[in-house]
């Protein structure tokens, strides 16, 4: 198969999950044989023309210049490009900014959309944004021959909302096998004596809630919150929030430190409520990380009973104030791990997303050039 990948701002990852799900699954459907395109944004500091065996193509993008407003261009320019390709798939990750032009998209292309989370309840846009991504959602429905739902609760949200079936195709993971107990130091910190949260600095993602239950617990540890802060609601947060014990690191995108970070922590904190199965979250069950995530069908769907919840700042009050001992739930990040093994490693997800693309193919009576 030729096989476009839209929606994101390129590979090698410097932004998000969608990223990272191409920085993987693109290399991954090469080794299997297809020919595959990924679109990557002219602002990415990566230059060449091809990654691992995935050839890039750059969309000129104005965002630098014009804001949010230059990703409706970025994604307009990237499907123009798209109908002179020839493609056999597009897979289209996410619909906020393409879907305004769905009509425009290949005609003798099959195309598939990964329907990312519920976007449009997203507290960081107003109410006119809410309802134009209401709008955006369903024009993505319409225009796809495919649909794909990260999670088990998207899925059940498209058969109810628009009668439509999806595939369900998760995030992957990799296990983290090697842990190196010196990289917390260099981040000024002790080996399991410091709690973490990575997350996007937006009020979704409990934020507050998790900084506010901590602060008021007797818990003697740092919390270190990992994302870029220079957002007004992440301002906010640090200048509110900010002190000895609690610390705003900034964007690290340094896998190995993440994991070591990760592994070495005490309690992982994941906050994210609106999404579907976060990427975040899987690299922290990979990476043997203790979770207490917010109490939601996304976050329980995954981690089922290997985690502790909390709705309110109080409960992560009240957790901490227990003393937890990591060690002692050491059958959670065992069965955790063995989701990841199972369910959410690389190979696993891109051996469905392969099957779900060429059953796409067969059923658009299509047979693809490879």
């Amino acid at each position: 198969m030729k096989i476009g990948i839209l929606g994101t701002r390129g590979i090698p990852n410097q932004h998000g999950g969608f990223e990272q799900f191409a920085e993987f699954v693109a290399p991954a459907l090469v080794a299997r044989g297809h020919a595959v395109w990924v679109y990557n944004s002219s602002l990415h500091p990566f230059r060449a023309d091809s990654w691992k065996g995935v050839s890039l193509i750059r969309g000129k993008d104005f965002e630098d210049k014009i804001g949010t407003a230059g990703q409706f261009l970025y994604d307009l320019n990237c499907i123009l490009d798209a109908r002179k390709r020839k493609f056999d798939v597009i897979l289209q990750l996410g619909y906020t900014s393409s879907s305004v032009w769905s009509r425009l998209m290949p005609r003798d292309a099959v195309i598939v959309t990964n329907m990312d989370g519920l976007e449009w309840k997203r507290s960081k846009y107003s109410r006119p944004v809410q309802q134009f991504l209401k709008k955006a959602e369903k024009w993505a429905v319409a225009g796809s021959d495919r649909l794909i739902a990260d999670s088990k609760g998207i899925q059940d949200y498209l058969a109810v909302k628009y009668q439509k079936q999806s595939t369900f195709i998760a995030y992957g993971a990799t296990l983290f096998t090697e842990p190196d107990a010196t990289v917390p130091g260099s981040y000024g910190l002790s080996a399991y004596g410091y709690d973490m949260l990575i997350a996007r600095m937006e009020p979704e993602n409990n934020i507050e809630t998790i900084l506010k239950g901590h602060q008021a617990s007797r818990s003697g540890g740092k919390l270190i919150l990992i994302g870029n802060h220079r957002n007004k609601f992440g301002s906010l947060m640090k200048e509110k929030y900010e002190d000895q014990r609690t610390l705003f690191l900034g964007p690290i995108y340094d896998l190995t430190a993440l994991n070591n970070l990760r592994h070495f922590s005490r309690i992982y904190f994941h906050g994210h409520s609106v999404g579907g199965t976060n990427p975040s979250l899987l690299e922290a069950m990979a990476s043997q990380a203790l979770v207490m995530a917010h109490d939601n069908i996304f976050n329980r769907s995954v981690l089922e009973e290997d985690a502790f919840y909390f709705s309110a700042p109080a409960d992560i009050q009240s957790f901490l104030d227990g003393q937890p001992d990591k060690r002692e739930y050491q059958r959670f990040l065992d069965n955790n791990n063995k989701k990841v093994r199972e369910c959410y490693s690389w190979e696993h997800i891109t051996g469905l997303l392969d099957e779900c693309l060429r059953e796409a193919l067969r059923q658009k009576g299509l047979k693809g050039t490879k």
